[in-house]
């Protein structure tokens, strides 16, 4: 539908009541609404080879696509879009986040989670957490419910307990998959020997762009397999591992945290595009596939600009992702 000219719709102020409301219609509709969603799985050595069982990877992450597309369908914002979506891969055990978070070096279960909106760039995060179900939601009550960007350990675990989150024994976040997993790997260094994102997967994230025009990021991860106690990655930290402002882009990384912490990865991409014009693809696929890369840092990233274009670059043998959007494109990719 075409805008009516601009001197018929002032000639309908005066003349043609029916005409004025025509034209403001057409106005306010020039331009229809757009809701993309992105979701990540996790990187690393994820090969037809190695992966047994794709089914249900897929259909776990068909049905967060599916709810999180629905909600940004429904009217529902960016930000609650990220939290169901994340929610959802929290609540199975394939990914390394929530029920399925690996060991760290004590044997026990340490957990990060971080959300950022576009909007109003308030952003909230908990890092080794022990006792939150859902971290993403500790995460965003963090954002909402403080004046703070991040508490850690038996803090965040307080304060999600205050505001009503569901709390759980430690013993809820037992795999046996990832147990035999610590075992296997108990005796090497989490950053020595060998390389730990290659020998895992399953950190989760999420972008998402409303029909409001707002952008919003969320990342959840039980971080490294056997890493340091007290370890904290990328993931929740605001810049490193999850970013989103209106003005450029929302992004969500996934990969060994230490290098993507150092090159303030997130960050690097929206300020690439501000600074120097980038689109998200150049900037994503430089900072991911060359600056990165030439350090030895491995992993991958989901980023979505304010327009609804998307890059999802690698730089592993594979990485868990798929998206939707209001166009009604939808799909799912596991390998390269």
């Amino acid at each position: 539908m075409h805008k009516a000219p601009l001197y018929i719709c002032f000639f309908s102020i005066f003349f043609c009541p029916s005409l004025k409301a025509i034209c403001q219609f057409t106005s306010q509709n020039s331009h229809q609404p757009k809701y993309v969603l992105v979701i990540h799985g996790g990187a690393g050595n994820i090969t037809k080879n190695n992966l047994s069982d794709s089914t249900a990877y897929k259909e776990k992450l068909t049905e967060a696509l599916e709810k999180g597309a629905d909600t940004l369908k429904k009217g529902g914002t960016s930000l609650d879009a990220v939290v169901i979506v994340i929610k959802i891969l929290e609540d199975s055990p394939l990914f390394n986040a929530g029920k399925g978070a690996v060991f760290n070096s004590e044997g026990k279960n340490e957990l990060d989670a971080a959300i950022m909106d576009g909007k109003t760039l308030k952003a909230g995060a908990v890092a080794g957490v022990t006792t939150i179900k859902n971290p993403i939601t500790a995460a965003r009550a963090v954002m909402d419910k403080t004046i703070h960007v991040m508490l850690i350990g038996a803090g965040a675990d307080k304060f999600a307990k205050e505001q009503g989150l569901d709390i759980v024994d430690p013993s809820y976040f037992f795999d046996q998959k990832r147990w035999d997993q610590y075992l296997k790997n108990k005796d090497k260094s989490s950053i020595g020997d060998t390389n730990p994102i290659m020998n895992k997967y399953g950190t989760v994230g999420a972008v998402a762009l409303d029909i409001f025009g707002n952008l919003a990021a969320g990342t959840s991860t039980g971080g490294l397999s056997n890493k340091k106690y007290g370890r904290v990655g990328d993931s929740p930290i605001i810049g490193a591992g999850t970013y989103a402002n209106n003005k450029t882009c929302a992004v969500s990384c996934t990969g060994t945290g230490e290098y993507f912490i150092k090159n303030v990865v997130a960050y690097d991409i929206s300020a690439l595009m501000e600074y120097k014009g980038w689109t998200v693809k150049k900037a994503s696929e430089y900072v991911i596939n060359k600056k990165l890369k030439t350090q030895g840092g491995d992993g991958g990233l989901i980023a979505l600009d304010n327009k609804g274009n998307f890059a999802i670059p690698f730089n592993t043998a594979g990485m868990f992702r798929c998206y939707a959007s209001s166009n009604g494109e939808t799909k799912m990719m596991l390998f390269k």
